[in-house]
């Protein structure tokens, strides 16, 4: 029997509104999308870019959550496969915070992770 293994990038409730919200306080319109990215550098060696873009490239990953459309490069989607980016506001700070299953250790602030 075959296993269908579903490897895609999602995002929050929470996550989908803050994006939502920032797309609107920046003024531009609804065909832009949230680009994710991991690039090298920070304290464990890979990092999270985000970025709001509205021109596709040839060979980027498209997932659609909710009405939010998050779109990654290949290389970028080889770290990120099945991560759920989700927002916090509470009281250890406020900001996107990724939920990655790949990251073997990640720095104490969160924004740098190793595999």
């Amino acid at each position: 029997m075959e296993t269908l293994i579903t490897e895609n990038i999602t995002a929050s409730e929470k996550a989908q509104l803050k994006i939502k919200e920032l797309i609107s306080q920046a003024g531009i319109n609804t065909d832009y999308f949230l680009r994710v990215s991991v690039v090298g550098g920070g304290c464990s060696g890979l990092s999270y870019k985000l970025d709001f873009d509205n021109e596709l490239k040839p060979a980027d990953q498209v997932f659609e959550t909710g009405d939010v459309k998050l779109v990654t490069d290949i290389k970028s989607m080889l770290y990120l496969i099945n991560t759920e980016l989700d927002y916090s506001d509470g009281l250890n700070g406020k900001g996107f915070v990724f939920r990655n299953p790949n990251a073997s250790r990640t720095c104490g602030c969160g924004e740098s992770f190793a595999v």
